[in-house]
């Protein structure tokens, strides 16, 4: 099947026990504390096929509960009693392998279920004593866990399904080595699962080559029942920006993830708005792991009011009540501007807003995203700091 055209057509409000037959206790349990009514789009979709065994390559917008899509039929299908990795999930980040292990957690909860993250950078000694309890489900980043499968530390041969999550991220000629030795380490009857919110043809090409006749399933945005969000942007001069955002911050309640081009920007926009007092949290693949983690339990707690982060270190970033994405620089790409804006008017949340900060010569370029994209973006003015209708 090449699209969702080819999908199982089922009823919007199908819920997980409709789903998937014969549903394990404990994932209804997890189900009824979530207090989710029904599935989302892509969850539907897959759920079927991935008990089936099938391999999948999946997109679906940001925000629109990929991670679930295959947690929880993977839930159902793991054998507690078998003291074995029997899933291995791919991700290209430290928050994002986190975030994943956070929801492994929550849904496993008294299924006698067992996981572990390995994470590069982390303590290695302390991995290896986790891979001693044998984890049914392994999560972590490339670079380590192909580090402790050739030590010998991580057994990859009960390995049934192996996923990778924002697959166009690890699917990259930095990785793809890396990735394919990891799939081949597995059984030759293994699962493949590609998830990502941008999959381009040629990381389409590059997965079909790890998988066995995927089925390709696209959720648009027709069928993503999330929240409402705004597209709104200011014009500034570039050396004027960082006082608009001050006047954003000042004036208007927001929990605002805002978005830098590169590492070297990103550090001086920190210290400029800590000399004007205004606490943010920063994201970005030099900072220490400790530190990272920092910033974001700061930021999720409401001690920062924002967090500046660059494109690679908020893949994959799932966290609550997010109000605004704010692009003081754009990105080069549509797909990184999606993934940036995706972090806004998630599930569970009433709406989002996404603000650009631009200069003339990059409101050429936002409505050429604009028309790509097929967003209608509304140009503001500050008045009194406050957003207002321009000209």
């Amino acid at each position: 099947m090449d699209a969702i055209k080819g999908a199982v057509k089922m009823n919007k409000t199908q819920s997980l026990n409709e789903t998937i037959s014969n549903l394990k206790s404990f994932l209804q349990t997890a189900w009824d504390k979530s207090g989710f009514e029904k599935l989302t789009a892509i969850q539907m979709h897959t759920a079927r096929s991935i008990i089936e065994g099938k391999d999948i390559i999946a997109e679906s917008p940001t925000g629109s509960g990929k991670t679930l899509a295959y947690l929880l039929p993977l839930l159902q299908q793991i054998d507690p009693i078998q003291k074995s990795t029997q899933v291995v999930i791919l991700a290209s980040s430290h928050e994002l392998v986190m975030q994943i292990h956070q929801e492994v957690q929550e849904w496993s909860r008294d299924s006698g279920i067992g996981s572990a993250t390995l994470i590069g950078g982390a303590n290695v000694k302390r991995q290896i004593e986790k891979l001693k309890k044998k984890p049914h489900i392994v999560i972590g980043t490339p670079g380590r866990m192909h580090e402790l499968i050739n030590q010998k530390k991580l057994k990859m041969h009960h390995v049934k399904t192996i996923v990778m999550d924002e697959a166009d991220q690890l699917l990259v000629p930095e990785h793809l080595s890396v990735i394919e030795k990891i799939v081949k380490s597995t059984l030759s009857e293994r699962q493949v699962l590609v998830f990502s919110a941008t999959l381009p043809e040629t990381i389409q090409l590059k997965a079909e080559e790890l998988m066995s006749s995927p089925e390709v399933i696209r959720v648009g945005k027709e069928e993503d029942v999330r929240p409402h969000v705004e597209y709104m942007y200011l014009v500034s001069e570039a050396r004027d920006k960082i006082e608009s955002l001050r006047k954003l911050v000042r004036n208007n309640e927001m929990k605002a993830l805002v978005f830098v081009k590169d590492i070297s920007t990103l550090s001086e926009l920190a210290e400029k708005l800590d000399y004007i007092g205004i606490r943010a949290g920063v994201l970005h693949s030099n900072v220490k792991k400790q530190e990272r983690a920092k910033a974001m339990k700061e930021f999720r707690e409401g001690k920062s009011e924002l967090l500046l982060a660059s494109d690679v270190a908020a893949r994959g970033l799932d966290i609550p009540d997010i109000t605004h994405v704010i692009h003081m620089d754009l990105p080069k790409e549509t797909s990184q501007f999606v993934h940036r804006s995706g972090r806004t008017g998630r599930l569970g949340s009433e709406s989002g807003a996404v603000i650009a900060i631009v200069t003339e010569n990059e409101e050429r370029q936002l409505q050429r995203f604009g028309r790509q994209l097929n967003l209608t973006f509304s140009k503001k003015i500050l008045f009194k700091g406050k957003l207002s209708n321009g000209k």
